[in-house]
């Protein structure tokens, strides 16, 4: 089970290792290690969330993810978007763009470091976004119930979330812009820059989450009168299944995942520069690590894990928020990247080992009382 889900992993593991110490020796290889080994770190909690969308997709769509969505995610987000906001950023063609970025490395990760606003406010009102909608959402099962049971009664507001949302950019974009003014005014027109790219952030999960919401409850309710007609057609012998309407719910849950891995793999792409400003060597480090994010990802489904462990979801949500927060933060100070994989993985960590206590809490009930489990189980 582990060679089939990770075998991919283990093989592209090897290939940029041995393509590293080619390309520049053992240092290469040192550097990609470290890179995979961040990325990993930090996109755990986007494996976690991916998990919870991709058990609602059929095994052909599961595929698809592993397949052309693992050519979005690394030559998409690791080697081709560093380039492109450094092109954007700089007003470079592509070409010129990839040039520098061979040839004259500081000034590339210089255009880059000028270009983290508009990417920290786009990714980080995605990501808060995400984070919103979890916690304003009655569930039935709470983890932090002291917090989460008054949250998902106020979230019976409409557009609560995006209200806040709008507030919380309207704030980062103010203070950046007299942080600017500050230190000569030199960036003041980044202000506007992170309004714009914040506000695109928040259009862009709004549009990708509420068309991959729309045929997912279409696909509920068909798959309600599928389940119905087909008790009904068997007893006539010509069973029927509803494929298009799967395939076209499918086709935006799957849209939704790539946006979400887009978002999630800012900080690692951004993170990267922290370690090495050659793009060849990101390439293939946070190439690594994003293969293991999707196998991992298929791991969490194919094991039921979400379901026996149910605080994981949870935890992988606070962990979006923490990392939204983080991400708005750094258009103004910068943060390690060590801090932001540290907060996931202790917020992840945590909510694993209340699921571990309530699953024990059951079980020493008999099975019986589940509340007493989860309240025993709270932290």
């Amino acid at each position: 089970m582990v060679l089939k889900t990770f075998g991919w992993s283990f093989a592209v593991t090897a290939l940029g290792l041995v393509a590293a110490v080619f390309y520049g020796g053992w240092t290469a290889f040192g550097v990609v290690a470290i890179l995979s080994v961040l990325e990993i770190s930090l996109s755990f909690d986007n494996a976690v969330v991916n998990a919870g969308i991709l058990k609602k997709m059929n095994a052909f769509w599961q595929k698809i993810f592993l397949t052309i969505g693992i050519l979005i995610a690394v030559f998409g987000m690791r080697l081709v978007f560093p380039v492109v906001i450094v092109a954007v950023s700089a007003s470079l063609g592509p070409i010129e763009a990839v040039d520098l970025a061979l040839t004259d490395k500081d000034r590339y990760q210089e255009l880059v470091t000028d270009a983290h606003p508009s990417i920290a406010a786009f990714g980080g009102m995605f990501l808060l976004m995400i984070f919103l909608d979890f916690i304003f959402e009655d569930r039935d099962i709470k983890w932090l119930g002291w917090l989460e049971r008054p949250l998902s009664k106020l979230g019976k507001v409409d557009m609560l979330s995006v209200c806040i949302a709008l507030v919380v950019l309207l704030v980062s974009a103010i203070t950046f812009g007299a942080h600017a003014h500050q230190h000569g005014g030199t960036h003041a027109d980044k202000a506007e820059t992170v309004l714009l790219s914040g506000i695109a952030g928040l259009i862009t999960y709004l549009v990708v989450g509420g068309l991959s919401g729309f045929f997912e409850e279409k696909l509920e309710e068909e798959e309600e009168r599928e389940h119905e007609a087909e008790e009904k057609a068997e007893r006539e012998g010509k069973p029927k299944s509803a494929v298009k309407l799967a395939g076209k719910a499918a086709f935006f849950m799957f849209l939704y995942l790539e946006v979400l891995d887009a978002s999630f793999s800012f900080d690692g792409v951004i993170g990267a520069f922290a370690i090495t400003n050659d793009i060849v060597l990101m390439a293939l480090g946070l190439g690594i690590g994003a293969m293991y994010v999707r196998s991992l990802t298929v791991y969490l489904v194919r094991q039921g894990t979400l379901d026996d462990y149910v605080y994981l979801e949870h935890g992988a949500h606070y962990a979006i928020g923490a990392l939204a927060v983080i991400l708005l933060v750094t258009i103004q100070y910068e943060i390690n990247e060590i801090i932001t994989g540290l907060i996931g993985v202790v917020l992840i960590g945590a909510s694993f080992w209340s699921s571990v206590r309530r699953n024990r809490a059951i079980a020493a009930a008999g099975g019986g009382d589940q509340e007493k489990a989860e309240v025993s189980s709270g932290v």
